[in-house]
């Protein structure tokens, strides 16, 4: 692949723009150049999914079923997985789209990657575009979804009661014919949508851990107190819709069981504190691979620049306070002393480098969204004003 190629690819550098699925959807004018037309593939997306169940729960004998205790338009999960959950999947690709391009770029922008190494950047974005596009992948996930996915989605039905989708028939639990699509087309589509954003997280892990290795050109001194990565915060917002798709899917999966169960928000504490601490590391954890370089950036610097500073305080001293400055030079209004302040301050801005380019606040930031949606169900546990009193705490 030529030079010119390689800069195209790297222009043109998207985590969501490719693969077979893709090419569907161009093929069905679901998708633009600009990867628009979101509303329409949430619309066809719903019909394929949601909009069949209900006219199959609806059929004569279906909806009139009086052991029923989870009536298809009852059911909260099956409502917030595929007009919530999928939808704010299909919305997170547009916003990953927008945002993760220019990001990338920002490593030749800002001078990160030395020209010498720019040709080995350019192969590590290549071969992400290669595994975003590769057919073999979708295909996998695909019998993935039909084998482990439909016995695990099978093995955990949430309520053991007669549904609008599994009812007791002959001494055991068989599908109704809404059920038949649920299991077979709906999860289905789900899963391998889910799946699918969890490869390209790995892929868009894969690509910086190899950026990560190359040789980059840190500056100690940069304000961000990461060398110059502080950009790359942009990222975790960027993926903040699919966090949000995954919170409304925990949400709803809580809600049938605590509503139709025996189950209590209380129940779930472990599951909650779990899916914090894994959507935390799903976003936070393809920046770590810059730890180990910030943190030889940071002894480098300091070695550096303690050495640059020992130098002029010597100097500073030896002129200023041993006699050493010209008779006719006054102290006041000398710039050696705010390049003493200016040093100090380059200094400081060394020592405090931070081993990941992120910071607290959006740690706090992230786990709050992930808390967001879990809120309704706690309302009827918790008063407004102590509701209110806790989320100040919380922030402040």
């Amino acid at each position: 692949m030529n030079g010119a190629d390689d800069d195209k690819q790297l222009d043109d550098f998207s985590l969501v723009l490719g693969g077979p699925l893709y090419h569907l959807f161009v093929r069905a004018w679901m998708v633009n150049d600009t990867f628009g037309l979101v509303k329409r593939r949430m619309v066809v997306i719903a019909l394929i999914t949601w909009l069949p169940l209900l006219l199959l729960s609806l059929l004569p004998g279906e909806s009139s079923r009086e052991a029923i205790k989870v009536p298809f338009l009852y059911d909260i999960d099956v409502h917030i997985r595929f007009l919530l959950a999928l939808p704010l999947m299909l919305l997170a690709e547009l916003v990953v789209h927008r945002r993760l391009r220019p990001l990338l770029l920002q490593f030749g922008e800002r001078g990160l990657v030395l020209p010498e190494a720019f040709q080995q950047f350019e192969a590590v974005v290549s071969s992400a575009l290669r595994l975003r596009n590769s057919v073999v992948i979708e295909v996998l996930l695909i019998v993935l979804v039909f084998t482990g996915g439909h016995y695990l989605w099978s093995s955990q039905i949430a309520l053991e009661a007669d549904t609008w989708f599994l009812v007791l028939a002959d001494g055991r639990h068989r599908f109704s014919p809404a059920g038949f699509w649920y299991a077979y087309v709906s999860i289905p589509v789900f899963q391998f949508m889910l799946l699918r954003w969890y490869f390209r997280i790995f892929i868009w892990a894969r690509l910086l851990w190899q950026v990560s290795r190359m040789e980059l050109h840190l500056v100690p001194t940069h304000p961000d107190r990461v060398g110059g990565l502080g950009f790359l915060e942009e990222s975790i917002i960027a993926f903040i819709p699919f966090l949000l798709a995954q919170d409304v899917l925990l949400t709803g999966m809580m809600a049938n069981r605590i509503f139709y169960g025996d189950a209590t928000l209380l129940d779930f504490k472990q599951d909650i504190a779990a899916a914090v601490v894994f959507f935390l590391l799903l976003v936070l954890g393809p920046l770590c691979v810059f730890a180990p370089r910030l943190a030889r950036s940071r002894r480098q610097g300091l070695l550096e620049y303690g050495a640059l500073a020992s130098l002029y305080v010597c100097e500073f001293d030896r002129k200023w306070l041993r006699g050493g400055a010209p008779q006719d030079e006054p102290l006041v209004g000398s710039g050696d002393i705010q390049a003493l302040n200016d040093l100090a301050g380059s200094f400081e801005v060394v020592n405090g480098m931070r081993l990941f380019p992120f910071d607290k606040a959006i740690v706090l930031r992230i786990a709050v969204v992930t808390l967001l949606p879990v809120l309704p169900l706690a309302l009827p546990m918790i008063s407004l004003e102590d509701l209110v009193k806790r989320l100040i705490d919380v922030l402040l």
